[in-house]
């Protein structure tokens, strides 16, 4: 007999917290939640858990950032994943295989150069490889001069690795339920209830849930849901796209980045290759993927590895990025609403994220103060021209 991993209860009528959002960010945070004795907490999904962008990413982790900052909270959230195998006891598929971040121009070079240094000064590991150290590495890459954009060099961050995406959620949603969470899916919020600015719940298909404090974890749809509430938040919604081939023999043992052809890809122990590339070139919130992006990876991914010429494409699909200016995330409390947590402007990094978001997240709502190591992601940073700049790290930027 096939047993359940986590419960379907009863909605209650109340909680001590509510979380909106069945990602790996709302339920990490949770768990944590749980863990810090804060177990009254109710997890409220529109569609399924991870339906949204922790099923539709690329499963790649890395730490190495450009601000201090970034390095420091992502190099967290790495160390976390590192042991959260042992700790939900589930099997995670977390391959540390190295990550390259591929250089083709000096000016890729000259921020890939102060990248590796900002990261070395904060303990994380991260180096400058030339294209000859880079073929000994992975020789069926091209590094000659024939490509339109060569390779002139590499950032190599041997930390860096995949991991399964999926396995990530179904433990954290397991670890959660275990410790007490009730976990609701197909129970979209429709509206967050504030009186005397005080949140007092919010009002699902289901009924109206009353609670103290609320978090959304909305990835893409959180300007849909906080915008009633009169929260002004800098996001601008872009669909990011990938793909999956068929799959070969295992021959890519590293995390393969272009900071300049906007290309991503890893090889998993199935055989296929995943590969992203840069979100669209305009807003909206489709979800289909489109020949285009498919023209557009193919060609670019050839130059990297032509001999590849034959593979077949199996399946594509796109997922949303809520992009902020600063191209970090804002995790924050909302001071003028009390009770009203936001967990969002994830970009294309939010599942490298979720321990370290889901961990601090769960002690700003428990202990009732900001930890220092989010404190530059508070959502009024925009007013106050602190920004954390995390463009130059994305692949979807040089």
């Amino acid at each position: 007999m096939t047993r359940r991993m986590w419960r379907t209860p009863e909605l209650r009528s109340s909680y001590d917290v509510i979380i909106v959002g069945g990602g790996a960010h709302g339920l990490a945070t949770a768990y944590y939640l749980a863990k810090m004795g804060v177990r009254n907490v109710a997890v409220l999904e529109a569609r399924f858990v991870g339906y949204g962008g922790s099923g539709r990413n690329t499963a790649i982790l890395r730490s190495n950032y450009r601000t201090e900052e970034g390095i420091r909270f992502y190099d967290q959230s790495l160390r976390l994943y590192e042991r959260l195998a042992g700790e939900l006891d589930f099997n995670l598929m977390f391959s540390q295989q190295g990550h390259f971040t591929l250089g083709h121009s000096e000016s890729s070079m000259n921020t890939l150069m102060t990248r590796a240094e900002i990261n070395k000064s904060v303990g994380v590991e991260s180096t400058i490889l030339s294209p000859p150290e880079i073929k000994r590495r992975v020789p069926e890459i091209d590094i000659s001069d024939h490509p339109r954009y060569p390779i002139m060099g590499a950032l190599y961050h041997p930390p860096g690795g995949i991991i399964r995406h999926d396995a990530v959620v179904w433990a954290y949603a397991r670890g959660a339920d275990r410790l007490g969470v009730d976990i609701h899916n197909q129970t979209p919020v429709q509206k967050i209830v504030i009186e005397n600015n005080r949140v007092q719940g919010v009002v699902t298909n289901r009924g109206t849930v009353r609670s103290g404090k609320v978090l959304t974890a909305l990835a893409g749809w959180t300007s849909e849901l906080c915008g009633p509430t009169g929260v002004k938040l800098p996001l601008v919604t872009y669909p990011l796209q990938a793909l999956v081939t068929e799959p070969y023999k295992p021959w890519l043992h590293h995390v393969i980045v272009s900071s300049n052809l906007h290309i991503y890809l890893s090889q998993t122990d199935r055989g296929e290759l995943v590969c992203g590339d840069g979100i669209d070139g305009y807003p909206h919130y489709g979800m289909r993927s489109t020949l285009g992006f498919l023209e557009s990876y193919a060609a670019h991914f050839l130059e990297l590895f032509p001999a590849l010429h034959k593979m077949k494409v199996m399946r594509q699909w796109a997922g949303l990025c809520d992009m902020t200016p600063d191209y970090s995330p804002i995790i924050s409390p909302i001071e003028a609403i009390e009770g009203f947590y936001i967990n969002c402007g994830w970009g294309t990094y939010g599942f490298k994220a979720a321990p370290a978001s889901g961990l601090n997240s769960a002690r700003m709502i428990a202990e009732g103060k900001v930890p220092e190591i989010i404190r530059p992601f508070h959502y009024n940073r925009f007013q106050e021209n602190r920004l954390v700049g995390e463009k130059a790290a994305a692949s979807v930027s040089s």
